[in-house]
């Protein structure tokens, strides 16, 4: 089955059941490279994004889902790959520059490419801190930045695991940033973060989440600590 056709059909399943609603699509261009920077709060977004944008949007995402071997592998990799997911080993010591030069040669052959700047699913449903993938994506290929905003996706697939549960949704894209200013400026640490945070001011503006401060990886290894000091007090 064709990309195009499982789009139109998946497409067609979301709005009967989950009855999304869209709000600033019109700020996506219809071509040319564009970044499309985003919260992320279950397993679905991609999904979910990929199915409410008219052009095809592609994403990194682990190798894993596409090297499953069996009958349920196979699937895993028609269901992924159809959906515009790029498998990258993001585990390995070079998975981070592999995931940059992925999302790099997408823009530069004009094509839409998703990314979470917070580098992983938040583990409350607040918003971290951006890392700067993002804003050197922006400045090596000036491709402009859309933020956008999952909202409600946390209800479907709570957790992000288990069998979705029906239930609307809401994706808000905001208004296409630019940062020529900063040419010839992505290894500049300062500019980068300072890029990365207002790409992150705009995101938790559209969610309305609670911005934190530190990486959600970080919070994460807190709470995994917090729970094995727990069970050993137990």
């Amino acid at each position: 089955m064709s990309r195009i056709i499982l789009k139109a059909l998946l497409g067609l399943v979301m709005r009967v059941l989950f009855r999304p609603k869209v709000e600033g699509a019109e700020h996506i261009p219809g071509d040319g490279p564009v970044i499309l920077a985003g919260n992320h709060v279950t397993f679905i977004d991609s999904m979910f994004l990929g199915l409410v944008v008219k052009r095809q949007v592609f994403f990194i995402g682990k190798d894993e889902y596409v090297t499953t071997p069996g009958l349920k592998g196979r699937l895993m990799a028609t269901w992924f790959t159809a959906m515009g997911m790029i498998p990258v080993d993001r585990d390995g010591g070079h998975g981070g520059v592999a995931a940059l030069m992925t999302g790099r040669r997408l823009l530069e052959e004009g094509k839409v490419f998703g990314i979470y700047p917070e580098g992983t699913r938040s583990p409350d449903g607040r918003l971290y801190r951006g890392r700067t993938g993002v804003s050197r994506l922006a400045l090596m290929t000036g491709a402009p930045v859309v933020p956008f905003a999952m909202v409600g996706t946390d209800k479907i697939q709570p957790g992000g695991a288990g069998l979705p549960r029906v239930h609307r949704f809401t994706v808000r894209f905001g208004e296409a940033l630019e940062f020529s200013r900063y040419e010839g400026m992505d290894r500049d640490r300062y500019v980068l973060r300072a890029v990365t945070d207002e790409i992150m001011s705009d995101v938790m503006r559209l969610s309305g989440q609670e911005y934190v401060d530190i990486y959600a990886t970080k919070a994460k290894a807190k709470r995994a600590a917090a729970a094995a000091d727990h069970a050993k007090a137990a």
